[in-house]
């Protein structure tokens, strides 16, 4: 059983709330995500815990964060973890759904841990259901909001699972997106790639940037990319 709460070298992370734990796959995109820019206006759509929004306001210090959920227990558990850690005054949670969302100022880089289970069978926790399937959230109205409510330098990141990268590859660029860096994303040396951290822009890319790591060497032995990347946010 999980725990009530994750703690991180900087903020604490409450999740009694919330359907969706703390875990790898929101840990890598919030520690590997870009801005354009260092005084951007970030996005988190399905912010759950509100932990991949912290992690932005941690490395971004001048950065803004918009924290958005549909789920009232997660945006509630969000608000209060925001409230208790260092990034108060630049991270704002709200109960919105995406693709009915408005912004007329945009955003300079929009971050998602998107639903993953397409297709499959649904859980009969409805809070479950909405942060795990695409029930909510499908990729194409992903994609679609996304690229209406980012700035035309901006920069749409996500970690999403092997097997649906094509799908959501060939939906972004169906939208006008561009891949501009891709890393596949091993649990350890001897597995096939399990995740995909991938990011997209509007402007077309002379080249992408592509890379293949792992998170562990062997068991409870973190790589030293993984260590790199983490070390900010870790305590052991």
């Amino acid at each position: 059983m999980a725990n009530d709460y994750f703690k991180f070298k900087q903020f604490t992370v409450h999740q009694e709330r919330c359907a969706m734990k703390v875990g790898t796959d929101g840990t890598l995109l919030g520690a590997w995500a870009q801005v354009p820019e260092e005084q951007s206006r970030i996005l988190d759509i399905g912010t759950g815990t509100g932990l991949i929004a912290m992690m932005m306001a941690q490395r971004f210090p001048q950065a803004d964060i918009v924290g958005i959920d549909i789920d009232k227990d997660a945006v509630e558990q969000a608000s209060e973890n925001v409230m208790n850690s260092p990034f108060s005054e630049r991270i704002n949670i709200c109960q919105k759904d995406v693709s009915r969302m408005e912004d007329a100022d945009g955003f300079d880089a929009i971050v998602c841990n998107p639903p993953y289970f397409v297709g499959s069978l649904r859980c009969p926790d409805e809070q479950r259901t909405i942060a795990r399937h695409t029930v909510s959230l499908t990729y194409k109205n992903l994609t679609k909001s996304a690229y209406r409510l980012l700035k035309k330098e901006g920069l749409f990141s996500l970690v999403i699972p092997m097997e649906k990268h094509s799908e959501l590859e060939a939906l972004a660029r169906m939208e006008g997106f561009f891949p501009s860096r891709v890393c596949l994303v091993k649990t350890t040396p001897l597995k096939a790639p399990k995740r995909q951290l991938i990011e997209f822009t509007k402007l077309p890319v002379n080249k992408i940037y592509k890379k293949e790591v792992v998170i562990e060497l062997s068991p409870n032995k973190r790589s030293p990319w993984y260590q790199a990347l983490t070390q900010e946010f870790y305590i052991k």
